[in-house]
């Protein structure tokens, strides 16, 4: 071999394995120093990326950082609405920017652990997908009644829906959870209460209706598929797997207890609405992530199949930008313009979110990010890849 064809084949060797790099996935492990990688290594420009994380630190949530004063404004048009579980200071803008698992981007605490309010909607529907998965639930067009028999699904209109329509959120279930009442649950803003309670119910499968007693009957039917607290389910199946911290927690309300075969067990809720739900980190919530980034595999351990990443990301009929508790970037409102119609991502008040851009291998997450400015964010994160 000459000497020029030996450079000319180290230089193929050298250029093949930077684009192996480039292309493959790293998977930090538990209580490592996650591996980071210099923007411009990883197709950024540096320039426009530090200006997108100075516009996420500028755009701090206006609502107050102490959460019970901002969940008891921001939900203060509700009848009875009332603190039912635990809240907690919040901390300031955070956020952690992945490309390929790779840590290119962080800025603020992120190993803070806060609420997120709904985002912990996209964890109940994992644990959704796990009892799929694990073949508790036979198919999620199933009547939820046939599962559930305990009267919570009992009538003509609630015997109807499905593990689909809770999971989409177009179910319009009737009745108490918790002493929270469905039609109390962000009423419109037109009508008076007995307008409210006495509505006409939407045909299950047909008007998404955001509700979060709904979302917290969903907990409650799948604590009893498990015949466990589904914070134990997350951990095994979810959390320890892709190496999470031991800081993590999943809270339910102070009266939401069930009794399964002869045990207390607490029945955890989708969100943050009355206080509770899932306060994380935002490196566990970036794992969180990277897992469905690669499509719900992590290193080589499949932990929740593809065939379910796909159903939950699936447009539904009544809202094509929301699946199985993911918001969806199609079409229409809530439509981050200017960004791929692939992205998938969970949102919780206050400014939470969990974006996955598979097409770029990448992962963002903001803690406190004032939520009309995420469209707008996420486009200057997107314009700094070269």
């Amino acid at each position: 071999m000459t000497k020029t064809s030996l450079y000319f084949f180290f230089f193929i060797l050298i250029t093949w394995n930077h684009a192996l790099s480039q292309n493959s996935v790293y998977f930090p492990e538990r209580n490592t120093t996650w591996e980071t990688q210099d923007p411009s290594d990883s197709g950024f420009n540096a320039i426009k990326l530090n200006e997108a994380i100075e516009f996420a630190e500028a755009n701090e949530y206006s609502g107050s950082r102490d959460l019970r004063i901002a969940i008891l404004k921001g939900f203060e048009r509700e009848p009875f609405h009332e603190i039912l579980g635990p809240t907690k200071k919040r901390g300031g803008p955070a956020g952690i920017i992945l490309k390929n698992g790779y840590m290119v981007a962080k800025w603020g605490e992120t190993k803070r652990v806060d609420m997120t309010f709904s985002v912990t909607k996209s964890f109940l529907s994992t644990v959704a997908g796990l009892a799929y998965d694990h073949k508790l639930i036979a198919n999620d067009t199933d009547n939820v009644i046939n599962y559930i028999w305990d009267g919570t699904f009992d009538g003509e209109h609630n015997s109807m829906i499905t593990w689909q329509h809770l999971l989409q959120q177009n179910s319009d279930w009737s009745g108490e959870l918790w002493g929270g009442k469905d039609w109390a649950d962000r009423p419109p803003r037109n009508g008076g209460l007995d307008d409210w309670k006495f509505r006409k119910l939407n045909e299950p499968g047909t008007v998404m209706e955001y509700n979060d007693v709904r979302v917290n009957v969903l907990a409650y039917s799948l604590t009893h598929v498990w015949r466990k607290p589904l914070p134990q389910v997350l951990k095994k199946h979810i959390m320890d797997p892709i190496g999470a911290s031991t800081t993590w927690r999943w809270h339910g309300y102070k009266n939401a207890w069930t009794e399964i075969d002869g045990i207390n067990m607490k029945s955890v809720t989708g969100g943050g609405h009355s206080g509770a739900g899932i306060f994380i980190s935002a490196e566990d919530l970036a794992r969180f992530g990277l897992l469905f980034m690669n499509d719900g595999k992590w290193n080589d351990e499949q932990l929740i199949s593809s065939e379910w990443i796909e159903k939950a990301v699936r447009p539904s009929i009544p809202n094509a930008n929301y699946g199985y508790m993911w918001w969806l970037n199609k079409k229409g409102s809530r439509h981050w313009e200017g960004l791929s119609e692939s992205l998938f991502y969970a949102a919780g008040f206050g400014g939470n979110f969990i974006v996955i851009d598979k097409e770029n291998n990448m992962v963002v997450v903001t803690r406190w990010l004032e939520p009309s400015k995420i469209g707008d964010f996420m486009r200057k994160v997107t314009a700094a890849l070269n």
